[in-house]
């Protein structure tokens, strides 16, 4: 099992400020040998990540005034990049064995797809989103999550969202 502060999620996501919507991802437990990136052997690598949410986020001065709410866009896209960790893993295996070197790595997670994105109750300013990510497809780089945010244990969103990987 993994877990990652802010410092390891700034090293492998490339996205920053303000767009960087993950704050710590609590674990990652991948499936079959991790040294292999053969993507069929992933299925059921699990990732759980948080985002806390606070009132200073940019978007809450327009979304919406006087009844700040998490856009539902943002909501898929932190899960997004929450399931972009399921790669991790392997990412990491490839380095220790040599395989990948760390100067000349490029990784590349491409949202694909979102469906079945259900939005069950307003995200606010305060709330701690948890979102697990559960990796149920693959062919190839595209790999399809089942995606789950809750906040107090009570489901807030999900969605199945597709991305293509490269590395």
């Amino acid at each position: 099992m993994y877990q990652l502060g802010i410092q390891e999620i700034v090293k492998f996501l490339p996205h920053a400020a303000p767009f960087l919507l993950v704050d710590r991802i609590l674990e990652i437990i991948p499936t079959g040998d991790v040294t292999n990136l053969k993507a069929s052997d992933k299925v059921g690598t699990r990732v759980v990540g948080m985002k806390n949410v606070s009132f200073n986020e940019p978007y809450f001065q327009g979304h919406f005034p006087g009844y700040p709410i998490v856009p539902g866009v943002l909501i898929v896209e932190t899960m997004a990049q929450v399931a972009s960790f399921a790669l991790y893993p392997y990412v990491q295996a490839r380095k220790k064995t040599g395989i990948e070197d760390e100067a000349k790595r490029t990784f590349e997670c491409i949202l694909l797809g979102v469906d079945k994105a259900r939005f069950r109750k307003p995200v606010i300013p305060g709330d701690v989103m948890r979102v697990e990510a559960t990796l149920q497809r693959c062919r190839g780089t595209v790999w399809g999550f089942d995606c789950v945010v809750t906040v107090e244990g009570q489901v807030v969103a999900e969605s199945s969202v597709l991305a293509n990987f490269t590395i």
